[in-house]
């Protein structure tokens, strides 16, 4: 592996990680209610369970407690910066610090924000905390084949499609598959490299 994994704790768990529209900010006890409704909504359930229904009240509580809430959990409350609403909730897990990967999670709970590119936001900026802070090589994710939007904003993101398990979950009378997608460090970096390289031959073509 490359750059060794960061495992300290001001490092792998910042209080917060700022972008230009949205804050991750850690968990407070707070945040249980909406968290409860948001995995009660049937949606949500809809989009990012195996489930067809809702979570029940005790298992939110005892994901919030075990996954949100546990001192060693890379979890962030997904925050809308301007207002400092609360919208949604990203994850990393099953960290495997010897090959330098982890998976990703996102939920947007409030659905009256879907769409607007703050689940995207959120996605990069965990990922170049994962890349850039932690020195992670690879992020992983599944998703649900019909749920397009969400893997328009993956790719965005940086993520690539790598693979699939066909009919994998049933949704609406049918089979769906469970897309497999990945970011590699080295692809990140070099995305980010032809960003700036963009941006910087645009504004010598702007001065002209």
């Amino acid at each position: 592996m490359g750059a060794q994994v960061m495992v300290e704790r001001e490092q792998w768990q910042p209080h917060e990680i700022v972008g230009r529209r949205v804050t991750l900010r850690r968990h407070g006890p707070e945040n249980l209610a909406a968290v409860s409704r948001w995995y009660r909504d049937p949606e949500v359930a809809r989009l990012t369970r195996y489930q067809t229904r809702p979570m029940p009240r005790e298992e939110v509580e005892r994901f919030f407690q075990t996954r949100l809430l546990e001192p060693d959990s890379v979890a962030y409350a997904i925050h809308v910066r301007l207002t400092d609403r609360l919208i949604g909730l990203t994850t990393f897990s099953a960290l495997d610090a010897d090959n330098g990967s982890v998976l990703f999670h996102i939920t947007l709970g409030e659905r009256d924000v879907w769409g607007q590119g703050y689940g995207t936001e959120a996605t990069s900026l965990m990922l170049a905390h994962a890349f850039e802070r932690l020195g992670l090589h690879r992020v992983g994710l599944s998703v649900f084949s019909f749920n397009d939007r969400a893997i328009r904003s993956y790719e965005k993101a940086g993520f690539r499609i790598e693979g699939r398990l066909r009919d994998a979950i049933v949704r609406d009378g049918r089979y769906w598959d469970e897309i497999q997608m990945g970011a590699l460090r080295p692809e990140w970096l070099q995305r980010f490299d032809d960003e700036l390289t963009s941006r910087d031959a645009a504004a010598v073509s702007t001065e002209r």
